[in-house]
């Protein structure tokens, strides 16, 4: 075990973690709400540090990252445990369950790795990588030093100071933003309080430049209505900048939503037009293989300059980020 960062001694042997807006107050030998961090005597101990539970070289287009190295392999890499409880988890095995077992890749490991498969980059992803946090932020200095870039994919909930500690060392920050309304979050993730992780956004791309990316998984009945599917789109225009991709997925029914049914793809369609109209530049349609909007369009002409089916780019037809019929400067990031 390892000490964590991030908590405060309280009195009779407490401890406060400040490492997420839960601020668990952890009694001797329990742990917080995550599951990854306990209190051994008054000391505030992480449980995952160097233990990967699911690792692959994935393409960026998987995260998904459209506008950030597209075409990049990224050393993709989990542990256990998370900071929220989505009832519609697709890591559920992971995400929900409390970390056992040693330690099974050091941050110097996971580098050397990472160069070895020939990877431009490393993602902490698969559970959220908030949780995860002292082996990130170690692993992610290792990494910019050999000039490797990193990425959280994250449901954003964390606390400023953790993120001011490690956004020096990320490159791109993937976010959830899963609802717009109170109760709809809470459906979502057992989080009422979002602004956390509005906040979190914004102060990763605004004070520290983070490559940003949003996807909004849309589930029936709880957040496909046109109010917060508006209110998330011009919250990212008004705040992030009407360049910052916005994916909207498809929701697969699984673990405990199994009873909804998949976005119907006429209601991820009218939030892409939703999106467009709010004035964003680049939304995109996901989880539907073969789509049109999984492309990326000149937002002046509406010319083709990437083509994707699925997480593979079958075509470029763009050229140092300028589209080639129209001249228009684009916004993405190029290895």
């Amino acid at each position: 075990m390892k000490e964590a960062m991030f908590y405060e001694k309280l009195q009779n042997g407490l401890v406060r973690c400040i490492l997420c807006p839960r601020y668990c107050i952890i009694k001797p030998d329990q742990r917080g709400y995550c599951g990854t961090r306990v209190n051994k005597d008054g000391t505030l101990y992480t449980l995952t540090y160097g233990l990967v539970s699911s690792i692959a070289n994935d393409p960026i287009e998987k995260k998904p990252l459209f506008h950030f190295y597209p075409g990049s392999l990224v050393l993709s890499l989990g542990t256990f445990g998370c900071n929220m409880r989505c009832p519609g988890c697709q890591n559920w095995e992971i995400a929900h369950v409390d970390p056992s077992g040693s330690p099974n890749l050091l941050p110097k490991e996971c580098v050397e790795l990472a160069i070895r498969e020939h990877s431009k980059g490393i993602a902490w992803t698969y559970n959220e990588p908030t949780v995860w946090f002292e082996y990130t932020y170690d692993t992610a200095i290792l990494a910019k030093e050999k000039g490797l870039y990193t990425v959280y994919v994250t449901n954003g909930y964390i606390n400023q100071d953790p993120l001011d500690t490690i956004a020096p060392y990320l490159s791109a920050y993937r976010v959830d933003i899963k609802a717009f309304k109170p109760d709809a979050y809470g459906k979502i993730a057992n989080v009422k309080d979002f602004q956390p992780i509005l906040n979190a956004v914004v102060r990763a791309k605004k004070k520290w430049g983070t490559h940003v990316e949003i996807v909004t998984n849309v589930t029936p009945t709880i957040n496909d209505d046109e109010e917060q599917l508006r209110g998330i789109a011009t919250w990212i225009r008004d705040n992030l900048g009407p360049e910052t991709p916005w994916h909207v997925t498809r929701f697969v029914p699984h673990y405990e939503l199994r009873s909804l049914y998949a976005t119907p793809l006429s209601t991820l369609e009218k939030a892409y037009e939703i999106g467009k109209k709010s004035g964003l530049r680049y939304v995109y349609i996901g989880n539907v293989p073969g789509h049109k909007y999984e492309n990326t369009y000149c937002y002046n002409c509406g010319s083709l300059l990437i083509e994707r089916f699925g997480f593979s780019i079958e075509r470029y037809l763009i050229r140092d980020n300028i589209c080639p019929n129209c001249g228009v400067e684009q916004y993405i990031i190029w290895g």
